[in-house]
């Protein structure tokens, strides 16, 4: 009988933790919808208003509120601009202090007065897919060397302008051996159709219209693009304690968001396509094409996404497209890299 006294009495000392553990275990299986992300800083946001713009809504704030990560301690202030020339416009105005984009802009940017006033502070990993140099359907071209003497259109000072460079250079050919046209996407896939021109080097929806449309790909970009895109902000929202920490939690949610939507492609889909007037069973293929690829995500800057940078740098110097000696190393903050390690990574 006191042996049996002495177990009920272990037993009921025992329970609350076991009640205890099987609490956590629930919650660690709750959806990543509700994820706390806590911020770099004790320090109160609730000041502080932080001004975000980007070339489409799910590089950001509807990525965050399809997720339910919106609820921020600090205020956000977001802008979808058509570009990411528009993006980094606006910086060097000091309208906004957080942008996001491809590595192309900065480039141009940061020769401007007060260097752009930008700093690449971060790297998101993201697809390559739809970015490509393609030809009509029924074209007899096909491979780059037979693009000696052609009509080539491309989006000048983008991704497809480097890539086309680089295609032609591996193909042996100079900038000068093709006839290069530059067009903004609409006007090149209008080219492309009419047959003004015989090859497009171009990206998202221009080339997924030219394939609906019967076009080909001569070459996709996959190999050459890194799939590093960037988020920049402006030196004064870098050096300010408060607005720097709520630049590391809007990061974090951002690396969170994309997790959430590779969990649930559906909701994702249902919620964003609407707003960008696409049908939601072809945003979700989209979608799930170029999360097969690759996995976006935030990492910090490393050496070898400055090489990236400066091989796009020196391939445009090589075609006239920039005079003079760049360092680009000059234009990336390393100051969030510690604290962008410890985002987790999702392989």
């Amino acid at each position: 009988m006191k042996n049996l006294k002495v177990l009920l009495l272990f037993l009921l000392l025992l329970l609350p933790l076991i009640v205890v553990g099987c609490g956590n275990s629930k919650a660690e299986n709750e959806s990543i919808k509700k994820t706390t992300v806590a911020t770099n800083s004790d320090a109160d946001l609730s000041g502080v208003v932080l001004r975000i713009a980007a070339a489409e809504g799910r590089n950001g704030q509807s990525l965050l509120e399809a997720a339910g990560l919106d609820k921020t301690p600090y205020k956000v202030e977001f802008h979808v601009m058509q570009g990411g020339n528009l993006v980094l416009e606006a910086m060097a105005a000091n309208q906004i202090d957080l942008g996001t984009g491809s590595q192309i802009p900065p480039i141009f940017a940061s020769q401007g007065r007060n260097g752009g006033n930008l700093k690449i502070i971060a790297t998101k990993k993201s697809t390559t897919l739809e970015q490509e140099l393609i030809v009509p359907a029924n074209s007899p071209i096909k491979a780059v060397q037979d693009l000696k003497g052609k009509k080539v259109a491309y989006v000048k000072s983008t991704t497809a302008h480097y890539f086309l460079a680089k295609m032609l250079e591996n193909a042996g050919l100079s900038w000068t051996d093709v006839e290069p046209i530059a067009m903004t996407t609409s006007d090149g896939l209008s080219a492309l159709l009419t047959g003004e021109v015989d090859a497009l080097a171009s990206y998202g929806n221009a080339i997924r219209s030219a394939h609906a449309k019967g076009a080909v790909t001569l070459q996709p970009a996959t190999n050459i693009l890194s799939g590093d895109f960037y988020w920049y902000a402006t030196p004064d929202a870098i050096r300010d304690p408060k607005k720097h920490a709520a630049i590391v939690d809007y990061l974090s949610r951002y690396n969170e968001a994309h997790e959430w939507a590779r969990q649930n492609p559906e909701k994702w889909a249902a919620y964003y396509a609407p707003q960008i007037n696409q049908k939601v069973p072809d945003f979700l293929q989209q979608y799930n094409e170029e999360n097969q690829q690759t996995k976006t995500r935030i990492v910090p800057i490393d050496a070898a996404t400055i090489v990236s940078e400066q091989d796009i740098v020196n391939t445009f110097i090589k075609i006239g497209l920039i005079r003079g000696e760049i360092d680009i190393s000059k234009i990336f903050d390393r100051s969030f890299d510690a604290e962008i390690s410890k985002f987790k990574q999702y392989q």
